[in-house]
């Protein structure tokens, strides 16, 4: 019995150290606000786990998307969403506003 909960223990100390791990990521912001990316490039360190904060502030829903990363994302007015990506090798990554694929185009460069 006494080692089921030493288990126990070990787990749930474990599961309260993961938000301060994940506070040590990198946070780079970006809003989509009707087509337009601020900023156009994002600057990210390369080989490192980073999160990827994501504003719409615009008056109509906007997606977050990049093939090359395999990751996208809608958000509706005013909403924020966080991703969490994968550390990158140096290089450059495309991505783009679904909804306005011809004004809502960037990059993620990672160095």
């Amino acid at each position: 019995m006494w080692r089921v909960v030493a288990c126990l223990v070990g787990l749930v100390a474990s599961l309260g150290a993961f938000p301060a791990w994940a506070d040590d990521m990198p946070t780079i912001k970006l809003i989509m606000n009707s087509g337009q990316l601020i900023p156009q490039t994002l600057e990210v360190p390369a080989n490192t786990r980073f999160r990827l904060e994501i504003t719409n502030s615009g008056k109509d829903a906007a997606e977050f998307e990049s093939l090359e990363l395999r990751k996208e994302s809608v958000l509706a007015p005013g909403v924020t969403r966080k991703l969490i990506f994968a550390p990158l090798k140096p290089g450059r990554y495309a991505f783009f506003d679904d909804f306005h694929p011809e004004t809502g185009k960037g990059a993620i460069v990672s160095r």
